[in-house]
């Protein structure tokens, strides 16, 4: 078994789209819409074939603010190297995003960085 994708609601598809292709490398597919029920979505394919699917549709509810709280967490992207999480990480700050921690080496042992991406959707850059 695998996990097919993850799905992400957020207010700005267009975006979010556009964030993830300039610093993730993803591919777009062919935006979806229904009409009946106001949802848009689309899907993102990255190199090694994970698909990511942002949605967006009308009345979103907004999520708490608590920076814990049950449900998402964040959306790891492992980037191969110490040197890339680095850079990204680097990019991200020089680009306006809020690096939440890092880059560090965990209590566990991984290598890595949190970042806040579009419309503050956590994102961990990782070995």
């Amino acid at each position: 078994m695998r996990i097919d994708h993850i799905a992400l609601y957020l207010h700005d598809l267009d975006a979010a789209r556009d964030f993830f292709v300039t610093y993730f490398g993803a591919t777009a597919g062919k935006p979806y819409q229904n009409p009946k029920t106001g949802l848009s979505t689309v899907f993102l394919r990255f190199s090694d074939g994970a698909r990511l699917e942002l949605m967006t549709r009308p009345h979103l509810a907004e999520q708490g603010q608590a920076p814990f709280q049950v449900g998402y967490a964040h959306a790891a992207f492992s980037l191969g190297s110490r040197e890339a999480v680095d850079a990204l990480t680097a990019r991200l700050a020089a680009a306006g995003y809020a690096v939440l921690s890092g880059p560090r080496v965990t209590g566990d042992g991984y290598y890595e960085s949190c970042v806040l991406g579009p419309e503050s959707c956590t994102l961990e850059l990782t070995v």
